[in-house]
């Protein structure tokens, strides 16, 4: 039995074969659907480089297209609404790792704001002031917000100019952390006042 011949290779007139199309990404993800616009999914005519690797300005795409083969690198889309297109010569792959791994470190280092609660009575005595200011201090220091609030049970609720002072005190003790995001309000049986943190640069 006769050996089966091997497939034929698709050929061009004068060249003897096909070279393959370019990739539009060559290296990695080549089942999945690029996040940008790169190599010959670019669809300007002109684009602007720029980039520590390359003389920036704007080129013709085939030309810009030609210095990232040179180089091994991709050509990405990364301002596609600019006039022209903004671009950059990058190996992709590592392009895009290092922009998760920036991502995750700002995700990292965002604070996750709280809003705690302190309350008082109109008749709180300096002690029990005392001890509530350092639970603010604290939660104000780790980036939280306070909101403090008088409770008027019953008939207390004529004392509200009482609780006003009280929290306008709170608020001026605690001036260095905090800045008031809300005066004083009455709101039913309460007496509301809100203090956010104050940045590195306030004053």
């Amino acid at each position: 039995m006769a050996a089966p011949l091997p497939p034929n290779k698709p050929t061009t007139p004068g060249t003897g074969s096909t070279p393959p199309p370019r990739p539009a990404f060559n290296r990695g993800r080549r089942n999945m659907e690029p996040e940008h616009n790169i190599n010959n999914r670019i669809r300007a005519a002109e684009v602007r480089l720029v980039g520590d690797n390359v003389e920036n300005g704007v080129y013709k795409l085939s030309q810009a297209l030609e210095m990232a083969d040179e180089q091994e690198l991709d050509l990405v889309e990364i301002t596609a609404n600019a006039v022209p297109p903004v671009c950059r010569i990058v190996d992709y792959k590592k392009f895009l790792y290092e922009r998760k791994k920036k991502a995750k470190e700002v995700k990292a280092n965002t604070v996750k704001q709280e809003v705690k609660e302190i309350r008082f009575g109109p008749n709180t005595d300096e002690h029990d002031f005392e001890f509530k200011l350092k639970h603010a201090e604290k939660f104000l220091s780790e980036g939280n917000k306070v909101r403090a609030f008088v409770l008027f049970r019953g008939r207390a609720i004529v004392y509200k100019e009482r609780g006003e002072v009280l929290l306008l005190q709170f608020a001026q003790r605690l001036s260095e952390l905090g800045k008031v995001e809300m005066l004083p309000k009455l709101e039913g049986k309460k007496m509301i006042l809100q203090l956010s943190p104050k940045g590195k640069g306030s004053k």
